[in-house]
């Protein structure tokens, strides 16, 4: 069985890659962003000392086979009184973790009960804080400061860095070291992409690693971090924190409508520039093919994306095409 390791934050590489890999006959080992500074994960952090438990939630919630009713459990959050704002599965994982004092506990615990048959790793359980530069010389300090930015958004991010600094998990980089595919993204790329090749030995491991390693372009920019950005310079920033090359590289070519975008997206988001101008360097690792859903959000197709990477996984690159053209007449055939 291939072995595959995703490393990603947020809802995008969650919902893009795993919730249609897991449907394929792969080993996953998903390596998960661990320095929230906001929101429940943020909050619990702080006040409990402990690691941010919210990307890990996300992951564990789309490789679940668990009911439904549970999986709405642990995506409930509290809307009044002094729990709120918080999570569910955030305050139930950090509940373990302190009754247990142990974090695999906490986690195998967490598999069992969502019925999860893959590893969800952190990427350090060590404690840092994630900091930018901007182009302006200003530093930013913690994730959500970043994410959400407080300044000003225009101005453009020139570096990342972690204080203190931080080393991978163990577990992570013998998972590196065994994968036959390393798929990085989507996701926030300073807030959550870059934070994890920043834990000590985690870029090196990946670089040494013998795994095709493939990057998956966001289909949309998001302004205080990628503002104007097309794919070329998402792959830029991804390869300058990895310290080398990606294989491959998916980027998504179909435009969505205006009113789509404005409809299910803030101002503050756009699409990849790369899509309406047409900018794609002359570099047989880049591959453009529709990785959206048809209607809705503008975000990536799990149906379409796990097909593509599987066709990288197993087969030549043409093979690709091939997936993605099925997958996508089968979803035409069902829906007709």
């Amino acid at each position: 069985m291939k072995r595959v390791v995703c490393l990603g934050g947020g809802n995008a590489m969650p919902k893009a890659v795993l919730e249609g890999l897991k449907h394929y006959p792969v080993k996953l080992s998903v390596v998960c962003a661990m320095l929230d500074s906001g929101g429940s994960a943020g909050r619990l952090r702080k006040d409990y000392k402990i690691v941010s438990p919210g990307d890990m939630r996300r992951a564990l919630i789309a490789l679940a086979n668990a009911s439904p009713l549970m999986s709405d459990l642990f995506n409930y959050r509290f809307e009044f009184g002094e729990l709120k704002g918080h999570n569910f599965a955030n305050l139930l994982i950090t509940a373990l973790e302190l009754s247990s004092n142990s974090y695999e506990k906490t986690m195998d615990e967490v598999k069992r009960i969502l019925d999860v048959k893959h590893e969800v790793l952190p990427a350090t359980l060590d404690r840092a804080d994630l900091w930018a530069v901007l182009e302006n010389g200003k530093k930013i300090k913690g994730e959500a400061n970043i994410d959400i930015p407080k300044h000003n958004p225009n101005l453009r991010i020139r570096k990342v860095f972690l204080r203190p600094r931080a080393k991978a998990y163990e577990k992570a980089l013998r998972a590196v070291e065994k994968a036959d595919a390393i798929v990085i993204g989507p996701g926030d790329l300073y807030s959550s992409l870059a934070q994890i090749l920043l834990v000590d030995g985690m870029a090196g491991a990946i670089r040494k690693s013998k795994a095709k390693k493939i990057y998956i372009v966001n289909v949309m920019t998001k302004r205080g971090e990628t503002n104007g950005f097309g794919a070329e310079e998402f792959v830029s920033e991804v390869e300058k924190y990895l310290g080398g090359e990606v294989d491959y590289i998916l980027y998504n070519k179909k435009l969505p409508g205006e009113a789509r975008i404005r409809r299910h997206r803030s101002v503050d988001k756009s699409v990849l520039e790369a899509v309406t101008n047409g900018k794609i360097p002359a570099d047989k690792r880049f591959i453009g093919m529709d990785l959206i859903v048809k209607s809705g959000p503008v975000v990536h197709d799990p149906k379409k994306v796990s097909a593509a990477i599987m066709g990288l996984l197993t087969k030549k690159r043409p093979d690709v095409y091939n997936r993605v053209r099925m997958t996508n007449r089968k979803q035409r055939q069902k829906s007709g």
